[in-house]
This record gives C-alpha cells, sequence and structure tokens, in this order.
C-alpha cells in the first residue's frame, strides 16, 4: 500500500462517526437558555479557530512541501507591503469583535439576576454542599454520593461508573421549571466546585 494511500485511509478512519460515536468532548447544550447560550458561543469561537487553524497551518504546509530548497525554488526579494501589513491587523481585529460581541452579550446575561424568583445560596464544604432557599424557611446539606469503589477505580468491584459519575448526591438541589433561579455560591473552608452542567454553571 503506497505512502499516500495509508495516510487517506487513517484520516478516513479518524473522521468517521463510529470512531467518536462514544466521545463526549465537547459542551453539554443545557436546558436553560442561558445555558444553550454558552454552549452556541463556545461552537461559534471553536469554528473560528479551526477555520483559521485550518488556513495557517494549511499555507504553511503547502509553502514547506511546495517552496522547499530541493525543488529549486528561489525565494523572492522584496520588502514590506503597507497593504499587507494593513490587512493582517484588520482581519484579526475583525475576528476578535466577531467573537467578543456575543461573548459580552452571553456574559451580561449570565451575571443579570434582577427580577429572580428563587435565591438559593449555595454553601461548599468538603464534599458536601449547604443549600437555603432565602424568602422560605428550608435548608439542607447534600453530600455526594458516589461509590468509592468507582472514584478509587477498584478493579475487583463490579461497580460501573454511570451517566452521572461524581455527580450524585444523596439529596439533589430542587428548583421550580420555567422559573428565574439566582445562585449565591459561598464556601466554608476552601472553595469546592458546585457545578451543574446543564445550566452551564
Amino acid at each position: 500500500m503506497g505512502k499516500h494511500k495509508l495516510i487517506w485511509l487513517v484520516l478516513v478512519g479518524l473522521f468517521t462517526n463510529s470512531v467518536w460515536a462514544e466521545t463526549q468532548l465537547n459542551l453539554t447544550k443545557g436546558v436553560t437558555a442561558v445555558s444553550r447560550d454558552v454552549y452556541d458561543l463556545h461552537m461559534l469561537v471553536l469554528y473560528i479557530c479551526t477555520a483559521i487553524g485550518i488556513l495557517v497551518f494549511g499555507a504553511m504546509f503547502w509553502s514547506i512541501a511546495f517552496h522547499r530548497k530541493s525543488k529549486g525554488v528561489k525565494p523572492a526579494d522584496f520588502h514590506e507591503s503597507t497593504k499587507v501589513e494593513i490587512l493582517w491587523t484588520a482581519i484579526p481585529i475583525v475576528i476578535l469583535i466577531a467573537m467578543a460581541v456575543p461573548a459580552t452579550q452571553t456574559l451580561i446575561a449570565m451575571e443579570d439576576n434582577s427580577n429572580s424568583d428563587v435565591t438559593i445560596q449555595i454553601t461548599g464544604s468538603q464534599w458536601k454542599w449547604h443549600y437555603k432557599y432565602f424568602d422560605q424557611d428550608i435548608e439542607y446539606y447534600s453530600v455526594l454520593s458516589t461509590p468509592r469503589e468507582q472514584y478509587q477505580n477498584q478493579q475487583e468491584t463490579s461497580a460501573v461508573k454511570g451517566e452521572n459519575y461524581l455527580l450524585e448526591v444523596d439529596k439533589p438541589l430542587v428548583i421550580p421549571a420555567n422559573k428565574k433561579v439566582r445562585f449565591l455560591i459561598t464556601s466554608d473552608d476552601v472553595i469546592h466546585s458546585w457545578w451543574v452542567p446543564a445550566f452551564a454553571v
């Protein structure tokens, strides 16, 4: 099998759906308007960066392959071009503005806690969280309930890491649907992660 055929075969194999079917390397789309905005912003930036990477590395490798000394190519003798300087300064500015505008809008939406229907204070402790619902006489502790055998990777057990691995708790947080919820996150000692992927928080 020729060298080029082998390379193409590897590339085709990498980009087939079956290879990536079980991977979860992307953000969660989420169930709230803010989380969907975060996901859309992430995808926009990813597409822009991917396009830039393809263009830059494509041009670089093409130049390396077809302008090498062994092909007898002689380098051009030229001085700087004002037009080119302006162009490669203007294009990155436009790209940054295209990313900054939706990023700023999303960030403002995430930080907008006005007119919230429910306010919940979340206090992190070691492997547990304390929830306190403001304006209601409700507060309780929620403790991580992932079996020790799973996060210690004990091979002799039959414990299988499920979809909610390291997200299981004994008393989950309960919030109303279709309401605006404000979270006040703090800690008793050190900062402990409180993360709801579907909310992008």
